[in-house]
């Protein structure tokens, strides 16, 4: 038996009068769910201790205060006339024209997308694939954004970016720049894992159609965040964001530009993880050395010195 959507519309409003932003729904949950609204009589039940601990408030975990980095005034994305990727929209691509984002803190704001990408539904065949939406984990204030592809099999059952192998790579070179993954911001170009034939393992990449009708969302949290430098994780990253289809070998190394801000291409840490040999790692090292330096954060000798050789 479904439950009455309408029901559960009822309590979901009730708890965000108290306050509430965000609710748990558990298989559990939904079981009893299921129980209360199919009770003899009609109608929707009146509340009670039951159904409460069904639709369970949480609230967003606090972000650890920033560290104050040695940095310049923030910058404002110059708006341009025409939109990303407007040479290939897509008739499927996400509208976010009637949703406010502009007033409020980024907190705020950021919190306003988040609820819109939750409750998406515009590739019917990712809906069907994922456990959750993976919207993006950090800092609002964040002076530096990660972006990556796409949700993997960890990412969708944790719903947040960059938890598997490579995320905590992706820690690592955090942590080796100095700052903690707290102060930064991680994103990916699609919000849904790219849904896999039954039975196959692993992850696939993006299709175009895809990333086109998701980007609303990063260009929205973009445009938000207002970060003083971004780094693409890997090819299908720049592909998202600047239709660039170059490889990123031939892209790393050098500062591109995304609306007014920064863009470093470099390798992603899967990447990393199927070539461990120093050589690698030093040309992903140089790109953030170079993201360090637009950041005017210091740099140590020891620093400048990893994965070169004796």
């Amino acid at each position: 038996m479904n439950v009455d959507t309408s029901t559960l519309a009822h309590y979901l409003k009730i708890l965000q009068s108290e306050g509430h932003t965000h609710v748990t729904l558990s298989k559990t949950s939904l079981q009893t769910l299921r129980q209360l609204v199919s009770k003899p009589g009609g109608g929707s039940p009146a509340p009670s201790t039951v159904l409460r601990s069904a639709l369970i408030p949480t609230s967003s975990p606090a972000l650890p205060e920033s560290r104050s980095l040695p940095m310049s005034a923030p910058r404002t994305i110059t708006p341009t006339p025409t939109p990303i990727l407007s040479s290939a929209s897509s008739s499927n691509a996400v509208h976010l024209n009637d949703l406010d984002l502009e007033s409020g803190t980024k907190a705020e704001r950021l919190d306003r997308l988040r609820m819109r990408a939750l409750g998406c539904q515009q590739c019917a065949h990712l809906v069907r694939f994922r456990t959750q939406v993976v919207f993006g984990v950090g800092n609002p204030e964040a002076q530096l954004m990660f972006v990556g592809e796409a949700p993997g099999a960890d990412e969708d059952e944790m719903g947040e970016p960059f938890v598997g192998k490579a995320g905590q790579l992706l820690t690592k070179m955090i942590q080796a720049m100095g700052l903690e993954r707290e102060q930064i911001y991680i994103g990916n170009v699609l919000k849904c894992r790219p849904d896999m034939p039954e039975g196959s393992i692993g992850n696939r990449k993006p299709t175009v159609d895809e990333m086109k009708t998701c980007i609303p969302y990063l260009q929205a949290q973009i445009k938000i965040i207002q970060p003083k430098v971004l780094v693409a994780l890997g090819a299908t990253a720049i592909e998202g964001l600047l239709h660039e289809k170059t490889p990123i070998s031939k892209l790393r190394g050098r500062l591109m530009d995304f609306h007014g801000i920064p863009l470093m291409p470099t390798f992603h840490p899967s990447y990393l993880l199927r070539n461990q040999s120093n050589a690698e790692k030093r040309k992903v090292w140089e790109d953030l050395l170079m993201v360090m330096e637009s950041l005017k954060l210091p740099i140590s000798e020891k620093q400048r010195g990893y994965f070169l050789g004796k």
